[in-house]
């Protein structure tokens, strides 16, 4: 069954539905909870103590968010392969905590492009991409690492966590990393789509001079 407890948990959702309950969930248990933004915001509302995604990287949010969690320490948390000796040794020599669950929806592309009379400028910045990141090194290293892409997934993680007294099995979390990709396959799809269509018939630019 090869169950991992789940210690450490990242946050960083832009859809929040029920990501409180979700979260108290993960507290009452003892996990440290990392967020980020607006998804930390919303859980201190609540009253759940948080670590600030700057603590962990030693780097502020920057560049109006656009960069926060691309940095070793949250990728090397998720990529560590937890029972090799050199992957061990790179984590406690970097002081990198591994993470064992990674909780992250994307920013609502899909939505925005659909809105009329959206603007190229409002199109590129709901283009995600620290979240895909994220998803994609959990997802690859689900031997270890729980992948949760929607609330819709909150309470089978939530249930097996009951089950197991706080791990996660082999067999949810590679059902978990398959609907990940799938997620990250269809955003990407949708960009492309939305930026093709609209790049064929935008105005080119002027040239100078």
């Amino acid at each position: 069954m090869s169950l991992i407890p789940i210690r450490t948990a990242l946050l960083s959702v832009s859809d929040k539905t029920d990501l409180v309950p979700f979260a108290r969930s993960l507290h009452q248990r003892g996990v440290t909870l990392i967020s980020t933004g607006g998804t930390r915001a919303a859980l201190t509302e609540a009253d759940l103590p948080t670590v600030g995604i700057e603590t962990v990287t030693g780097f502020p949010e920057m560049m109006d968010g656009r960069v926060k969690t691309l940095h070793p320490k949250v990728h090397g948390a998720l990529l560590a392969v937890r029972d090799n000796a050199d992957h061990a040794a790179a984590l406690k020599a970097h002081d990198i905590t591994p993470i064992d669950l990674v909780c992250v929806n994307l920013y609502p592309f899909e939505q925005t492009v659909a809105k009329e009379g959206v603007t190229l400028e409002d199109a590129i910045e709901n283009i995600d991409i620290g979240g895909p990141s994220m998803i994609r090194s959990a997802a690859k290293n689900h031997a270890y690492v729980t992948v949760v892409t929607a609330s819709k997934q909150y309470d089978a993680v939530t249930n097996e966590l009951n089950k197991n007294d706080g791990a996660t099995t082999l067999g949810l979390r590679r059902k978990l990393a398959a609907a990940a990709f799938q997620r990250t396959s269809a955003y990407d799809t949708a960009i492309a789509t939305w930026m093709s269509g609209h790049f064929k018939t935008a105005p080119a630019p002027r040239e100078n001079g």
